[in-house]
């Protein structure tokens, strides 16, 4: 079943991506986060280069992510006074990273720049993972459990001037700080192709001190959005959307996620999270590795 992709231009088995799909929802639905940090990865290591996997990615993340916004919504999970200052600082996010992207494509080093990116964050988000499941994990057969953190944000966030109520969320603090995590996630979306709900959660959860149960469908909120700019910025400045890959990936993320969610119902949510790790690790020490050793074709072509 081979797919020819116009953008990225070459060939490809249509049913391997949609598998790739499937595998992102999959993990998508089993651990609730968005698998854009997986599927870029995944396409690189398939052939795909860089810049049309983290570009056509974004899109997939944003179609991934409307019925999760809806269904948070009826349950009234989503903060959009929070959401719409990260909104904001997003799309201030993407505008930086645009000009980023397009520096380091004229400089020949946007590849290497977006495989280093992955393999720095998949590595540090994975090793904290590990870590936080194992000590639960031991806990667990210890019979000790582990002493439940106090909600509360970061005393740096404290300290910014200009404060606004969120009461949704339950604070008292400055837009400022949602608005530079939203700058600081719109840039990686548009370098990297990731929706950053990975990042975005633990960040709105230990750094902003925010409600746990608005949490996730105000993340949803912000990637919705900013991913939709990130697409349309691609699209307009670097070409590197390619529709036609997008389209094969949403195909499989839909069912996938839908098995996931279903699975994850029955499994223990620790057990989860450190299969997870496990996962987000192997592929930083491949990225890793692909950055250490010379390839059969030293030049690759990236559209213009």
């Amino acid at each position: 079943m081979d797919v020819y992709l116009p953008i990225a231009n070459l060939s490809v088995n249509g049913l391997i991506i949609v598998l790739l799909g499937a595998l992102t929802g999959l993990l998508s639905g089993m651990f609730g986060v968005g698998g854009g940090f997986l599927t870029t990865p995944l396409m690189i290591f398939y052939g795909i280069p860089p810049t049309v996997a983290a570009a056509s990615a974004a899109s997939q993340v944003t179609g991934a992510s409307v019925s999760g916004v809806f269904a948070h919504t009826r349950r009234g999970g989503v903060d959009y006074q929070m959401g719409g200052v990260m909104v904001a600082g997003g799309l201030i996010g993407i505008g930086i990273g645009s000009l980023l992207f397009n520096l380091l494509e004229r400089l020949g080093q946007i590849d290497t720049v977006i495989n280093i990116l992955y393999v720095l964050l998949l590595g540090s988000i994975g090793s904290l993972m590990a870590k936080e499941s194992i000590q639960s994990i031991r806990a667990e057969r210890s019979g000790v459990p582990v002493p439940a953190r106090k909600r509360r944000h970061h005393p740096m966030v404290a300290s910014l001037p200009m404060r606004w109520r969120f009461y949704r969320s339950g604070l008292y603090i400055s837009p400022l700080a949602p608005l530079l995590l939203g700058i600081a996630t719109g840039i990686l979306t548009m370098l990297m192709g990731i929706g950053g709900g990975f990042i975005m959660v633990p960040a709105m959860l230990y750094i902003l001190g925010m409600s746990a149960n608005v949490v996730v469908g105000t993340s949803l909120f912000q990637i919705l959005f900013v991913t939709m700019a990130t697409t349309m910025m691609h699209a307009l400045t670097t070409h590197a959307v390619d529709i036609v890959l997008a389209s094969l990936l949403l195909l499989g993320s839909v069912t996938g996620a839908q098995v996931g969610a279903q699975f994850a119902q029955k499994a223990s949510p620790v057990k989860l999270r450190l299969i997870l790790a496990v996962i987000v690790l192997l592929v930083a020490g491949r990225m890793a590795l692909g950055l250490g050793y010379r390839p059969d074709e030293i030049y690759t072509w990236s559209p213009l």
